[in-house]
């Protein structure tokens, strides 16, 4: 059996989560009924998780981030501080004829990000995008498309600007549609509009 998890006093967190072992939850978090929370996973001070959120293992989620239900995010998935997971396509705090929105008026649409991917500092990601596995989104950039897997991204609206490894650094261009990590020396091939490590 793994550790416990480490809940901090002024965390808030539903009696209805799941939360897994080695887990970290700081200052001021809040996580909602239903969410699951898998092993080892960091949630930063002020963040939130919504009601039913799904995130996998090892994932790191910093300060005063908003991820909204039904997020879904895979294994080892990076998000950086103030990021914020949308949930609503047309968003109004009333209906047409001025009464409040309740639950029942809106249907939620969730962001889904694969495996290792990382969401840069106060970047929005409006639902329902796919982040692709391993893809980068830098710092500030407004997402509204699917990301394609190991995609860098970057700007308002985010567009793709090249590659990234499995290590996050932006990959060089290598001859004959092949890319090269400058820090491992790993090389990728073009495949289907998107990029894949070669098996060496």
């Amino acid at each position: 059996m793994g550790n416990p998890p480490r809940i901090l006093d002024s965390a808030d967190v539903s009696d209805q989560a799941q939360i897994g072992d080695g887990t970290s939850i700081w200052h001021l978090a809040q996580v909602r009924e239903n969410a699951v929370i898998g092993e080892n996973c960091i949630i930063g001070r002020g963040a939130y998780i919504g009601e039913g959120v799904q995130m996998g293992a090892n994932c790191k989620v910093q300060n005063y981030a908003l991820v909204y239900e039904p997020a879904e995010l895979a294994d080892g998935v990076f998000i950086g501080p103030a990021v914020v997971l949308t949930n609503d396509h047309f968003p109004r705090a009333i209906n047409s004829d001025g009464t409040l929105k309740s639950a029942s008026d809106w249907e939620q649409v969730g962001v889904k990000i694969g495996t290792g991917a990382a969401i840069g500092a106060r970047s929005v990601c409006v639902a329902p995008v796919k982040i692709g596995e391993w893809a980068l989104v830098a710092a500030g950039a407004v997402v509204t498309k699917d990301v394609p897997p190991f995609a860098l991204m970057a700007g308002v609206p985010a567009r793709q600007i090249g590659w990234v490894g499995h290590s996050g650094v932006k990959l060089e261009p290598a001859g004959s549609g092949r890319w090269r990590c400058p820090q491992t020396g790993d090389e990728y091939e073009e495949f289907e509009s998107a990029i894949r490590k070669v098996n060496s």
